[in-house]
Order: C-alpha cells, then structure tokens, then sequence
C-alpha cells in the first residue's frame, strides 16, 4: 500500500493585530489631537480637501456623528485660527 501525502499544520500562534489603515480621518483626528491643534491650511495640506470640506467634516463627521467637539482659537502670534479636540470632561 503507497503512503498518503502528509498535510502541512499551520500553527496556530496569536496574530498580530492588524494596524488601522490611515483613513483621512484618523489623520484629521491626529491633527486635532496635537498639543497644538492644526489649522485648516495643515489639514487641507495633509488630505488634499478644499476648505469648504473640512469644516463641513468638522460639523458634519465630528460634531454629529462621532460626537467629538472641535473648539477653535486664534494664535496670539500669527493670528491664524487653530483646531483641536476639546478635552473630555470627567
């Protein structure tokens, strides 16, 4: 009688979680999460939008849906206006 051919077990070891992929909001998010937050030409810089996009994402993407709070203030130096994420409150 001819042998079968033997199958090859894979282990079965814990995988590695696989990393988010850098989605245009993850990276808008880590803009805003900065110590000092980003300005509108920084984020239309890092994810090519038009202006009118990012503050529709701010109200629409953040405000509504994921309930995070975008709070803005001027830069004391450059006058620019800054976003961030507001912090939570306990």
């Amino acid at each position: 009688m001819a042998k079968k051919p033997t199958k090859t077990v894979k282990s079965r070891t814990a995988k590695k979680p696989i990393a988010k992929p850098d989605t245009k909001q993850n990276i808008v998010l880590a803009l805003l999460r900065r110590a000092n937050g980003a300005s509108v030409a920084e984020i239309i810089e890092a994810t090519e939008w038009q202006p009118h996009s990012v503050r529709g994402f701010f109200a629409g993407a953040l405000k509504k849906r994921l309930k995070i709070d975008v709070v803005s203030a001027k830069d004391a130096k450059t006058g620019e206006r800054r976003y961030h994420v507001a912090a939570l409150k306990a």
